[in-house]
């Protein structure tokens, strides 16, 4: 990046006067609040226009808005995985397009660290798959819950909320090529903090405060991510080493970021040290979920080598840092929620008792530290029962450290 070290140091040490002033004022059990019910599912076109309309037409009415104030969105993502897809790439751009033609009071600039110097109102959102009759992402999920909220830098707090809910015709959840090749996934700090901004908050709450402390490595992430998924990925691994080093930039999405941007480079061994850090991240969090790839109804991986060649790697490397870290492994099996339960839950466990073989012959010390359990479809993440590359985290491996 072109920032100079002096303008990192000017904006690390404001965003950490928004992190004291958030710890300092956060009101007991924010993080809990909820909002109101929302009216009957729209599509999803009109509901992202309502949730939108809804946000700028009460952030408009504040007297500390001037004309001109910059907006810019931080990527919106699935509110429980926190990945990003096609149907969050289109609601960004709808919003954007809102805003230049009926909300002029905002101007529109990409989420970047320049950008961030200008402290802006950002703009975060989540996408979330749900049970219309519960209203939560349980059980079969047949709508999507759109939140938005609006936060501002100066301040350091969130300023207006939107929300609303859309059927599930003609949404394509179809994961952006980052998210679709990232190995591995868990329940990152920053993302979690990025969902309780907008989940988590009502107007006036303090902005999270590891959302806040975490932005300026985020905009890196994103600007990484960007090149990426447009195949420049020289330039994604470096923007990725970059954020890595920049405070609060140690999230998996990086590690995972170097781990791809070398393997596209046909880079191997840095590959593989990269998906060594991986494991290393996920075992310091206790919780690591791996998207290995099965036949259908089967405990035999997808035989396509490009999608399962670097397979052996992964198991190499999950049962060496695991060996080596000393730590003791629940190895739980999932799948999607179709097919009979009792079938799902027998063959989570046949894939988790299959992966618990290979590392026990990479590593023979982990037969007496490791168990293997099948959970069926009763933690998916996703829900919808697509079977497709949309929900694949739902078919995880999970790695769970736990006491021996």
């Amino acid at each position: 990046m072109k920032d100079s070290a002096h303008h990192r140091r000017q904006l690390t040490t404001w965003l950490a006067a928004i992190v004291l002033s958030a710890c300092q004022v956060a009101p007991p059990g924010s993080a809990r609040q909820t909002d109101p019910a929302p009216p009957s599912p729209l599509a999803f076109d009109d509901a992202v226009l309502a949730a939108a309309n809804d946000l700028l037409k009460k952030a408009g009415t504040s007297a500390s808005i001037n004309q001109g104030q910059t907006l810019v969105i931080d990527p919106l993502v699935d509110g429980v995985t926190g990945t990003r897809s096609i149907a969050t790439r289109s609601m960004e751009q709808k919003i954007v397009d809102l805003v230049r033609r009926d909300h002029t009071r905002f101007a529109v600039a990409e989420f970047s660290t320049a950008s961030l110097a200008r402290q802006p109102l950002v703009l975060v959102g989540t996408f979330t798959p749900i049970n219309q009759a519960a209203g939560q992402p349980v059980g079969e999920r047949d709508a999507f819950r759109i939140c938005l909220a609006l936060a501002d830098l100066k301040t350091g707090k969130v300023i207006a909320k939107g929300v609303a809910r859309a059927r599930p015709t003609g949404v394509d959840l179809a994961p952006l090529p980052f998210d679709a090749d990232s190995p591995a996934w868990t329940r990152d700090p920053a993302s979690e903090g990025y969902i309780k901004t907008c989940q988590g908050s009502k107007a006036g709450d303090p902005i999270n405060p590891v959302y806040a402390e975490r932005i300026l490595a985020a905009a890196l992430i994103n600007d990484a991510t960007r090149a990426y998924n447009a195949r420049r990925y020289q330039e994604s691994l470096e923007l990725y080493h970059s954020a890595l080093r920049t405070p609060g930039g140690d999230q998996l999405r990086a590690h995972n970021g170097v781990y791809l941007a070398n393997w596209k480079l046909k880079r191997h061994d840095e590959a593989t040290r990269a998906y060594a850090r991986i494991v290393d991240y996920g075992l310091a969090n206790r919780q690591l979920s791996v998207k290995f790839l099965f036949r259908p109804g089967s405990t035999q991986f997808w035989p396509d080598p490009q999608i399962s060649g670097p397979y052996p790697i992964w198991l190499n490397q999950i049962a060496q840092r695991s060996a080596q870290s000393k730590a003791c492994l629940e190895i739980v099996g999932h799948t999607s929620h179709s097919g009979p339960e009792p079938l799902n839950e027998r063959l989570s466990l046949l894939r988790a008792q299959t992966i618990k073989d290979r590392l026990e012959l990479a590593a023979p010390q982990l037969a007496r530290r490791s168990i293997a359990n099948g959970a069926g479809s009763r933690e998916n993440l996703v829900g919808t029962g697509a079977d497709d590359a949309s929900d694949v985290l739902d078919r995880r491996v999970e790695f769970k450290v736990i006491g021996c």
